[in-house]
């Protein structure tokens, strides 16, 4: 997440980049040259923080502690199962003063504040959040990472939580970061795996190159094993319980710096495996070799390190099939100084960086990327991504204006967002500066969930920034196609989301894939539905869906621009 501190004289060199063919300045302050732009349009995004109600401003400290830039966690979920996505906006500050707040949505498409009351409100230094049921009574549950806890929220009904976590057998006293449910099992109970980022020591003091003080570098602390719990309830309904399986299951063999993760099959046997990016060091995945054991393989399957063969400051996570060949491709943020990767599933289970093939390396503007997501924005039937900005090391104001609201000693660390187009091509076209919404102002952009929140079957964005206001955009891009949302639930398990299932949508065009797992970009847990684009004139033939627990089904093709709730059991043998 920042440069090394005991490195300082090579902060500033330059870098040949023979992998994608580009020579560049780590602190070159040239205006970059932007890129050629697609055909001009519309904004894509419309700032509706203020008319639907959210007030939620992010607090933090000033004083370098180390945790205080990483938080600001969000989770999107229907918290009091009447059908309407609700907001849970985490602080980190670590006091009764910022407290977490849970905003409930109402029919009118407004948010009110649930927060007292819900069980929710804490005053914790809360990093990340995710959502999922785990005792399969169909509410989604709660868990709040932190710094020096892992905290378990069980829905009580009418978005009302209790904390569970000491009954239901987790203990973290580490600094947790992301975190994400899976069935590794696949016993249909929903399993939890958290990320641990360093063994931070606030007593260690670190400064730039200048020899001022500023946030240390994850390379002055050690890092930490993942954990794994496996969910051991048992009983519908009846209150949770885990067993903590790290060291049996092999977690424990490979420590690293989590900062993003990623549950999902991610070498084609149907059985759900755990990738870790790590801040600045080799990134992990663990294969599932099933009977609850996992092997560490991030280098042999192309994921470990970037396309120059170097560790990075890798940090937010985006998993999407970009390119329609039915594999899972897996983007990776970076420093400002670093390229993004954008890893390519080449065949099930390997790897390569190819992010100068789909484009990415050229730029409007750098920035240090965070939470990100693939999303159909203008429902074209092609990807688009999206990511937020935000410095971990002090610069020079930034040149576009701060957002109203960001605290002013944060704001020497503000950076804007980004978002690239996809075309036909499979690349990737910068089109951020005609997105003043989304990208005209600088913020410290750390966590960044999608889900419909208008539910006008187009993907919002909500952004979370360190020191400043979090932001609601909804999207008004004009659609081009046709869409589809679909959510995936099991009913023989309470009815709850089936996360870690796998859609396919068939077209005489080919077939789209998806995956459901909301806890990916950074911090986050996304609304618990898929959406699909199409493009004009497209039609759907079919859908499959890939259980989590290795079985498929066919079902027939729903009405488009329409959502759709596809249950297990209803549908027929592919």
């Amino acid at each position: 997440m920042v440069l090394n501190p005991f490195l300082p004289r090579f902060a500033c060199r330059g870098f040949l980049v023979a992998a994608v063919a580009a020579t560049w300045t780590a602190c070159d302050t040239r205006p970059p040259t932007a890129p050629t732009q697609a055909t001009p349009a519309p904004e894509w995004f419309s700032d509706v923080t203020a008319r639907v109600g959210v007030d939620f401003v992010h607090r933090a400290g000033t004083n370098f502690f180390m945790p205080d830039q990483v938080g600001s966690g969000i989770a999107l979920f229907d918290a009091n199962a009447d059908g309407l996505p609700d907001l849970y906006l985490l602080q980190n500050l670590g006091d009764d003063t910022a407290r977490h707040r849970l905003f409930l949505q109402q029919p009118d498409q407004t948010f009110q504040d649930g927060s007292k009351g819900s069980g929710l409100d804490l005053g914790t230094r809360g990093m990340g959040a995710i959502a999922g049921d785990v005792n399969n009574d169909g509410l989604p549950d709660v868990v709040v990472t932190e710094l020096g806890a892992t905290r378990l929220f069980r829905n009580m009904g009418q978005a009302r939580f209790e904390e569970v976590t000491r009954s239901a057998g987790i203990d973290n006293p580490r600094w947790a970061a992301p975190a994400s449910f899976l069935d590794y099992d696949r016993d249909g109970w929903l399993d939890l795996v958290v990320g641990n980022y360093v063994d931070y020591d606030p007593t260690q003091v670190c400064e730039d190159v200048h020899g001022r003080r500023d946030f240390c570098a994850p390379q002055a602390f050690a890092g930490l094993p993942a954990r794994l719990w496996r969910n051991t309830t048992g009983t519908p309904g009846a209150a949770p319980r885990f067993q903590e399986v790290t060291e049996s299951s092999g977690l424990a063999q490979a420590h690293g710096a989590a900062l993003g993760l990623v549950c999902a099959d991610f070498n084609g046997d149907r059985w759900p495996d755990i990738f870790i990016a790590d801040d600045g060091r080799p990134n992990r995945l663990f294969i599932n070799q099933h009977q609850g054991r996992f092997t560490e393989e991030a280098s042999v399957r192309g994921l470990a390190l970037n396309a120059m063969g170097h560790t990075a400051a890798n940090m937010g996570v985006a998993y999407a099939d970009l390119d329609h060949d039915g594999l899972g491709d897996l983007f990776v943020t970076h420093l400002a100084e670093e390229f993004h990767a954008l890893y390519r599933q080449d065949q099930p289970g390997l790897f390569t960086d190819a992010v100068a093939r789909f484009g990415i390396q050229s730029q409007a503007w750098r920035g240090t990327g965070f939470g990100t997501v693939f999303a159909d924005f203008n429902s074209d039937g092609l990807l688009d991504l999206a990511f937020v900005n935000g410095l971990v090391r002090r610069a020079t104001p930034p040149h576009s204006p701060t957002l109203p609201g960001v605290d002013p000693w944060w704001a020497q660390y503000a950076q804007r967002a980004q978002l690239f187009q996809g075309t036909e091509t499979n690349r990737l076209v910068d089109r951020s500066p005609a997105n003043a919404a989304l990208c005209g102002h600088a913020a410290v952009g750390r966590s960044l969930a999608l889900g419909d929140l208008n539910l006008d079957g187009r993907p919002d964005l909500v952004i979370g920034n360190v020191g400043g206001p979090a932001r609601i955009l909804y999207s008004i891009a004009p659609a081009a196609g046709h869409w589809l949302r679909l959510r995936l639930v099991l009913p023989e398990h309470g009815g709850r989301d089936a996360l870690g299932a796998e859609a396919l949508v068939h077209t005489p065009k080919g077939t789209r894939w998806a995956v459901l797992q909301p806890a990916t970009s950074y911090l986050a847990s996304h609304e618990p539905v898929l959406h699909f684009g199409l493009a004009p004139h497209e039609t759907v033939t079919g859908i499959t869906v890939r259980w989590p627990d290795g079985t498929s089904e066919h079902f027939t093709a729903p009405p488009l621009d329409t959502s759709t709730i596809l249950r297990r059991g209803t549908g027929t043998p592919p």
